[in-house]
């Protein structure tokens, strides 16, 4: 296997692709490895909850 390898999840099938895969507008990556791309979801989800809880970003602040 090549270390030049690249993966993606596809959003359509929720499947690890390789590059001849679903169009880029569908997927996620690319990815290292099948494996961290298998937890791309996983690792969106816990990127959006560190954001949501980031005390440096106040989406409810007014302009004044």
């Amino acid at each position: 296997m090549s270390t030049d390898a690249e993966y993606w999840f596809c959003l359509k099938h929720h499947t690890v692709e390789g590059v001849e895969g679903c169009p880029n507008k569908d997927r996620l990556g690319p990815y290292p490895t099948e494996a961290e791309a298998a937890r791309a979801l996983e690792k969106a989800a816990e990127r959006t909850e560190a954001w949501d809880d980031d005390p440096a970003w106040n989406d409810d602040a007014e302009d004044k």
